[in-house]
Formats: C-alpha cells, sequence, structure tokens
C-alpha cells in the first residue's frame, strides 16, 4: 500500500480580534467622506411580484371559461381555461400561479391555460379568490 503524504495547511489565524477578516473593516468610517452616486445613473424599475399582475377591473371583466377535455392526450384528463385577454406575461405568471396551487404541470400556449388532470372545481376556487368575478365552468 503507498503511503499517505502528510498535508499541512496553512493557518490564516491572526491575534489581531478579527478585524483583519472582515475586508470592509477599514470602510467602516468613511460613510460622510465618500463622494455621491454619479447623477446620470439609469433607474431600474422594481419588478416585484405584481410585475405579471392583471389589473382588478380588467380582472373583473374577463371572460373565463374551465372545460375538462380528454381529446388527443391518451385518455388523460387536462383543465383548459379560455378567454384571457391579457398580456402573454400575464397568462404565464396565471398559469405559474394555478399550476403551483394545484400541485401539478401544465402549459399556456395559444392563449389557453391547460392544466393537468382535473382541476376544476379548484381553479375555480382559486380565479374567484384571485378577483376574477366572470369564471364559468363550460362543457359536462
Amino acid at each position: 500500500m503507498a503511503k499517505k503524504k502528510n498535508k499541512k495547511g496553512f493557518d490564516f489565524s491572526t491575534d489581531d480580534g478579527g478585524a483583519a477578516d472582515n475586508p470592509f473593516a477599514a470602510l467602516k468610517g468613511l460613510g460622510k467622506e465618500l463622494p455621491p452616486p454619479p447623477v446620470n445613473l439609469p433607474v431600474k424599475e422594481s419588478k416585484g411580484a405584481d410585475a405579471g399582475a392583471v389589473g382588478s377591473s380588467l380582472k373583473a371583466k374577463m371572460p373565463l371559461r374551465v372545460h375538462l377535455d380528454r381529446k388527443h392526450r391518451r385518455g388523460k384528463e387536462a383543465t383548459i381555461i379560455k378567454g384571457f385577454s391579457g398580456t402573454n406575461a400575464q397568462m404565464q405568471a396565471l398559469a405559474k400561479l394555478l399550476k403551483t396551487r394545484c400541485g401539478v404541470g401544465g402549459s399556456a400556449k395559444d392563449w389557453e391555460i391547460i392544466i393537468q388532470g382535473n382541476k376544476r372545481d379548484k381553479i375555480l376556487e382559486i380565479l374567484l379568490a384571485e378577483g376574477y368575478q366572470s369564471v364559468k365552468k363550460s362543457g359536462g
């Protein structure tokens, strides 16, 4: 068997109370002496949680229809939401919300939101709670 080499690491510890460990310790007292930031910096708009959100007045008027579909899915059920009239980003945000709250997969394309499985009742409750007032079940 090969003999193990004795590896010794470097000792970076110091006796100055840990001040050397902080690279910003020297900047601590310079708060008022630093120059102001440049005036012509671009302002970034905060996207936040409501970046893709639909306005409440638009939500109330949007006639969403929630129906169950089995066609072209090898017998598997899918819940389809039609009638969305926002932007593509807003539709993607709503699809993500529904998929997360239902705990299933799905997609948003061709102005339809497709959620895997029979989740019509749960989706109807979620949409009503989110402020979409004109939501109805359609089909059988």
